[in-house]
């Protein structure tokens, strides 16, 4: 199942990333009398929202604050001290502004530490091979693994060796790439392909389109029928130079060296704040997110807390200018993203009781806080058709799409059963240049960026939260996993 659930999550980050969703024809739309001219109503308010957050009092504050909180945790690794001083100063801050209803909800996550690691290729020459093990990768011997080394680009072609061939063998796959949903399985099942015919170890191309010397890291999914070993991303580079070699028939041996283990299974937490509704508190709840954790490499600037700071200031900020909905805005930073939506999924399964009543609309930024264009929607014809017309209030921004499926990735588990989404469009060309690797760090954040995606967080959840009548939704009953 795990195995299946990051296949179809590093689809899912592809297509907040690239894709362009069906967009909604607000002239087909019927809407409830009177809701229409209701919608239009806000936009006062919504200038009010975008004047303070980008040009007045709050200006520039989400960009220090991120900072600070990058500068002061560094990455947050799921079962690290980081994350958890994260989640606690986080909800000490929350607490000192004011939010409401500001606490954690435990949940059980993965624990894997990286250790000690490092790559040699040792023949024909001596050259360092800067890599990063895979997020839940064994680790090898206290000696390592010094083998001879297949190169192969795809899965097809690595079916033409036998096991002979393979038994013993280092295997490294140079995927060409061909965005991340289509080029990410390799780094998801490589481990396990390579291990059923016999390999020690196996190396894969960094799940990048650019490069210059840097491995991006991320999770593995290991097949419970074959054996477990070491696996770990290498740079684009050095993959093409490998390759090219193997082509050219040169005997190539490298040594592999990593300490990384799993854990017993741990403690985290989800970290929640909310603004409370005058009218509906527990019910009807819109929910604004990102995650909280990171990978161990950079500062999880980017991916994700971005996400996570726009989702709080928005509530913070709409706070402080005295704007209380009708609805409660929920603030939820996400634990174990990373590791495979481990802290969405227990939040879901704690949650599934009531979850009809308390859940209106889930938001959720996860694909970068660069400039923002517009947003993505998810739901029925039904929603679609009031979010065209709350689209039409924010100012200059233009670029607003509509699925039938999912924009988010923790949210994914609520989008897939029927309730409404909402994810940031951003100019996130570049995203994957970054993604999971040391270069995830504040020198891609913009305080103008992160104050307009603050702005159109708030305005378009507060307007949803106000409104006199819920977003549409047709929801299943939801199953455990």
């Amino acid at each position: 199942m795990l195995r299946e659930r990051l296949a179809f999550f590093g689809a899912l980050c592809a297509i907040l990333v690239s894709i362009n969703l069906v967009t909604a024809d607000p002239n087909e739309c019927e809407l409830p009398p009177g809701l229409r001219e209701e919608i239009a109503q806000y936009q006062p308010v919504v200038d009010s929202i975008f004047q303070h957050i980008v040009s007045g009092e709050y200006a520039g504050k989400t960009w220090q604050s991120l900072l600070e909180f990058t500068d002061r945790f560094g990455p947050r690794l799921t079962g690290s001290k980081q994350l958890e001083d994260a989640i606690d100063f986080a909800v000490q801050e929350m607490i000192a502004e004011g939010l409401d209803n500001v606490h954690t909800e435990e949940a059980i996550v993965s624990h894997w530490q990286r250790g000690r690691e490092w790559a040699e290729l040792v023949e024909p020459f001596q050259k360092n091979l800067p890599m990063l093990g895979l997020g839940k990768s064994v680790g090898t011997a206290p000696e390592g693994i010094r083998a001879e080394v297949i190169v192969v680009e795809s899965f097809e072609e690595f079916e033409n060796f036998t096991a002979d061939q393979v038994e013993g063998k280092i295997v490294v796959f140079v995927p060409a790439w061909a965005g991340y949903g289509a080029t990410v399985q390799y780094r998801s099942e490589s481990a396990s392909v390579a291990a059923n015919k016999g390999a020690a170890a196996v190396l894969v191309r960094s799940m990048a389109p650019f490069s210059i010397g840097t491995p991006h890291t991320g999770t593995l999914s290991y097949d419970p029928e074959v054996r477990r070993i070491p696996a770990a991303a290498i740079t684009v580079e050095d993959a093409m130079l490998l390759l090219r070699k193997y082509r050219r028939g040169d005997k190539m041996i490298i040594h592999l060296k990593m300490d990384a283990m799993n854990l017993d299974p741990t403690i985290s937490r989800n970290t929640i704040g909310e603004l409370e509704g005058h009218t509906f508190k527990n019910t009807s709840v819109v929910v604004v997110s990102g995650h909280m954790d990171s990978w161990d490499v950079g500062t999880g600037a980017m991916d994700d807390a971005g996400g996570v700071f726009i989702s709080w200031k928005a509530v913070t900020f709409l706070k402080a200018m005295g704007l209380r909905p009708r609805r409660t805005i929920r603030a939820i930073y996400w634990t174990a993203e990373e590791t495979g939506l481990e802290g969405a999924d227990e939040y879901e399964k704690q949650h599934s009781e009531d979850e009809k009543d308390e859940f209106n609309v889930f938001f959720e930024s996860d694909s970068g806080t660069f400039k923002p264009t517009g947003l993505d929607f998810s739901g029925n014809s039904n929603a679609h058709c009031i979010f065209a017309e709350i689209a039409k209030l924010m100012p200059c921004l233009n670029d607003f799409t509509y699925t039938e499926g999912t924009v988010g990735s923790d949210i994914g588990n609520w989008e897939r059963r029927g309730f409404p989404g909402v994810s940031l469009r951003n100019k996130n060309e570049n995203y994957f240049w970054y993604h999971h690797s040391e270069g995830d760090t504040m020198e891609l954040e913009d305080p103008d960026d992160l104050d307009r995606s603050t702005a159109l967080w708030a305005a378009t959840a507060y307007v949803i939260a106000d409104l006199s009548i819920d977003i549409p939704k047709d929801v299943t009953d939801y199953k455990p996993k």
